[in-house]
């Protein structure tokens, strides 16, 4: 055989291999993210309001004032992804650092517009100061999977 077809096939392996090593590096990062609570996070919630007399409620909201929050919420929600066209499909978020006064987190945000899929990943780090918390995302990366205009992906990496 010739050695350019086996240098072919070389060339064809070591691509496989780093497309393997890329694919194993990006699940792995996927399932070190956590969504928005994690399990122990929610029971802990749930376990300190079966607990509390109503005594202690007195300070917080009744559940159906929450309900009614959360009602107009999702409606305001629902209202502001029809008018933008913007749909998120999921959104995870781990923690990379938390003192007592300063958290960072990531976020992965997925979805579409219109018919554009696209990834919005960004760091968020949050400060708090006495009463006051401040909020600053750095690290914003914008992924398109617009195969059909590379335009539009050329000008959102801009």
């Amino acid at each position: 055989m010739d050695e350019s077809i086996f240098q072919a096939y070389e060339d064809e392996i070591q691509a496989l291999e780093e497309e393997i090593r890329l694919l194993t590096e990006k699940y792995e990062d996927i399932r070190q993210e956590s969504t928005f609570f994690s399990d122990e996070e929610i029971l802990k919630a749930i376990k300190s309001l079966q607990r509390e007399t109503p005594e202690e409620t007195k300070g917080h909201e009744s559940l159906s004032d929450l309900k009614a929050q959360l009602e107009s919420l999702e409606t305001d929600l629902a209202f502001l992804m029809k008018f933008t066209g913007f749909n998120f499909t999921s959104h995870s978020r781990k923690t990379v650092e938390k003192t007592r006064n300063r958290t960072v987190q990531k976020h992965r945000l997925s979805g579409k517009c219109h018919s554009l899929s696209f990834q919005l990943e960004f760091q968020l780090l949050e400060m708090q100061n006495n009463e006051k918390v401040s909020a600053v995302v750095s690290d914003l990366s914008i992924i398109m999977e617009s195969r059909e205009d590379s335009n539009v992906s050329k000008f959102v990496s801009r």
